[in-house]
């Protein structure tokens, strides 16, 4: 009987294009959350062929199925327990032998399987050919040729996984023989798990992992069978024989049997031309990994993105901004010049206002994320980590801390998240401290708003990209303190490949925007709609009483009585007598303390507390018009300064207490970047009246 769903894995190496053929699978019919009870990105994505509806999840980027770090206990677990109609493992076609590894050991969980080979245009540029056929028939798997960032093969995968889904019969593939000794041990450990009857699955892969020693599959089945099962002694008796016999581990043994496998079968398989000429990529890493040349064309990349956002974003921000004035102008034309309504002034000081004014901003997020996503998709971005791994040894730190660190210009709890791939305690908890440092998107909207509004377009560029720098730098001056001082210890070199150089497509850039644009819309809709709300209640309550109201024949004047006398403009005055030596008055500070929730709160205050402000001449005055005429181009350096080095939002807060274990730890970034930011920023604003 036909299946009318199939469930199905995407498993593969890092970098060898699988989030490129999950994107050409699925399209936009995707679904981004995390694995249950963990923090690694869980992608779900959905087919429609015929009758069937084909449910795809792409696992996690990973070289093996021994359990090592997060990703990789994830991705096997997910097969285990979920177990999915179809495995298609996707192989960079010009690497074949290492990944076919893991190719090799999902065969060994007997699971259903496609191989995808990928990038083979990249192969055959290498001087590789590939007889399909006869690698299909010596793994007995079905194989397709891909090339995924043109969509090439995709119809054909579809098919054969449509396939391999409905396909009744019994799955085989060719058994690795392992050697006379260790096939011994397999099976005497396999014998034992039949006769428990209590694991399911294919035994003479758990009995593998067994004598590889693998730790998550130990626990696994000492829960099923308990600590004094005869199968331990044997475990114990079989690695040291093993151990004695070969002068090597049990997992050393195994490894090097699948890859002699898996080399007799390359062999078998394979051409290589003689005349295989340098790969392009080598004559322009040696450029872009260069020790001198490599950092300085880094920072100019990014300088150019900046430049890219800010240009083409100028105009789709203007229709925005004219778009919500104009949505605001019909609300207020159903009630009355000079009307007093609650409803009204909810509607559109508090709603639009707020929301509005962080929505505006969403042509410079989709244009940065755009500009990041090229850089990831051509394979710069795994360059930069190269370049920047001598760096970051100097201010001891791993190499790898610079992935989290660069996933933390997008927002710093998946960063924080990110930590996870750094095995030494040490180096996790110095990145996780310094992340925050990073400017995420949601700052972005702070220099979206004050960049343009006291800057002119010469030095707006320049400005973000002086502003990201300054992060970077208080980062590194940061974590060298941290590990001279707090977390001290050496750290471990980085060893990392460095994918081929490709060309991004449309639909990848496009989805890789829109995920973001659609988490921005999300939160604005959500978290920054609910606290817009909030603070309109706080600028609006308590109402000046009617005989102070009555003191004021200047409309303007009265306003901003009104709103001093306000709950937030009490706060805020309050706060403003701490935070004025800054040069900020009480409405900067009020926005401050809201920015904890979610920084592009921030710029929804402003918009709500000015627009509560306005008379009925600055009806047609946009906020940066607002903000130009009530704060000087210092000020506004000096909230963006303070914006980037003061305590994240909440959630940072949260996540770093929870991958910290300690509330201490969480508290001392909290309150030290607050301390720092206020120190810096006294000083900048300082001197900067002295010298302005």
């Amino acid at each position: 009987m036909q299946k009318n769903t199939l469930h199905v894995a995407i498993a593969g190496n890092p970098n060898s294009g699988k989030t490129t053929i999950f994107n050409d699978l699925t399209g936009a019919r995707q679904k981004v959350g995390n694995y249950p009870g963990v923090t690694v990105e869980k992608k779900t994505g959905y087919i429609k062929t015929g009758t069937i509806e084909i449910k795809v999840v792409d696992l996690p980027g990973i070289y093996s199925l021994t359990a090592v770090s997060e990703e990789e206990v994830v991705a096997r677990n997910y097969i285990i327990e979920r177990e999915p109609d179809v495995v298609v493992d996707i192989i960079d076609s010009s690497n074949l032998e290492r990944n076919l590894y893991l190719a090799v050991q999902l065969m060994e969980m007997g699971r259903s399987m496609v191989l995808a080979l990928n990038m083979y245009d990249v192969a055959q540029h290498k001087g590789i050919s590939i007889d399909f056929g006869k690698l299909s028939k010596l793994l007995n798997i079905p194989i397709v040729s891909t090339v995924g960032h043109k969509g090439k093969g995709i119809d054909l995968l579809k098919k054969a996984i449509l396939e391999a889904g409905t396909n009744s019969g019994e799955v085989s593939f060719p058994k690795i023989n392992y050697g006379r000794e260790l096939e011994q041990f397999i099976g005497q450990l396999r014998e034992r798990l039949d006769l428990s009857g209590k694991l399911s699955g294919h035994k003479r892969w758990v009995a593998i992992k067994l004598l590889e020693n693998d730790a998550a599959m130990i626990r696994r089945v000492r829960g099923l069978l308990g600590e004094d099962n005869e199968i331990w002694g044997l475990l114990d008796s079989a690695q040291k024989k093993l151990s004695k016999l070969y002068g090597d581990s049990p997992e050393a043994l195994i490894a090097d049997r699948r890859y002699g496998f898996i080399s007799g079968v390359v062999q078998e398989s394979t051409k290589v031309s003689l005349d295989v000429r340098h790969d392009i990529s080598d004559h322009v890493d040696a450029i872009v990994t260069h020790p001198l040349l490599g950092l300085p064309l880094f920072l100019a990349l990014m300088y150019g993105v900046f430049y890219f956002t800010f240009t083409l974003g100028e105009l789709p921000m203007e229709w925005i901004e004219k778009g919500f004035a104009i949505l605001s102008g019909f609300i207020e034309s159903f009630w009355p010049a000079g009307s007093e309504s609650a409803l009204r002034s909810l509607v559109t000081d508090g709603i639009i206002g707020g929301v509005g004014g962080v929505v505006v901003f969403l042509p410079n997020i989709l244009l940065l994320f755009l500009g990041i996503a090229i850089l990831e998709d051509t394979g710069y971005m795994a360059r930069a980590a190269f370049i920047m791994d001598r760096f970051m040894h100097k201010i001891g730190l791993h190499g790898k801390s610079f992935i989290p660190m660069l996933i933390g210009f997008g927002c710093s709890v998946p960063a924080i998240m990110g930590t996870r791939i750094l095995e030494n305690k040490r180096d996790r908890l110095t990145t996780i401290m310094i992340i925050p440092l990073m400017s995420c998107g949601a700052r972005l909207t702070i220099y979206s708003l004050l960049i343009p509004a006291f800057f002119s377009k010469d030095w707006q560029a320049p400005m973000l990209w002086i502003i990201y720098v300054i992060g970077i730098f208080f980062a590194v001056v940061l974590a060298k303190i941290l590990r001279v001082f707090v977390f001290k210890g050496d750290s471990v070199g980085l060893v990392m490949e460095l994918p081929p150089y490709r060309m991004p497509t449309v639909k990848g850039l496009a989805i890789h925007m829109w995920q973001r644009g659609w988490m921005y819309l999300r939160k604005a809709g959500t978290v920054i709609l609910t606290i817009s709300v909030i603070l309109w209640a706080l600028t609006s309550y308590p109402k000046l009483p009617a005989k102070q109201a009555s003191q004021y024949n200047n409309s303007g004047a009265k306003i901003a009585a009104a709103l001093k006398y306000s709950a937030a403009g009490r706060i805020g005055h309050v706060l403003a007598k701490v935070t004025s030596p800054l040069g900020f008055d009480w409405k900067v500070s009020t926005a401050l303390v809201g920015a904890l929730a979610a920084k592009e709160v921030f710029v929804s205050q402003l918009g709500i507390m000015f627009t509560m402000g306005k008379d009925v001449k600055e009806n047609s005055e946009t906020l940066r018009e607002k903000l130009h005429s009530a704060y000087t181009p210092l000020q506004a350096f000096c909230i963006m300064l303070f914006s980037l080095l003061s305590a994240p939002c909440i959630a940072t807060f949260a996540i770093s207490k929870k991958e910290s274990g300690s509330w201490t730890f969480a508290l001392s970034q909290f309150f030290g970047l607050t301390l720092l930011a206020y120190l810096v920023t006294l000083i900048v604003y300082q001197a900067g009246m002295v010298i302005l």
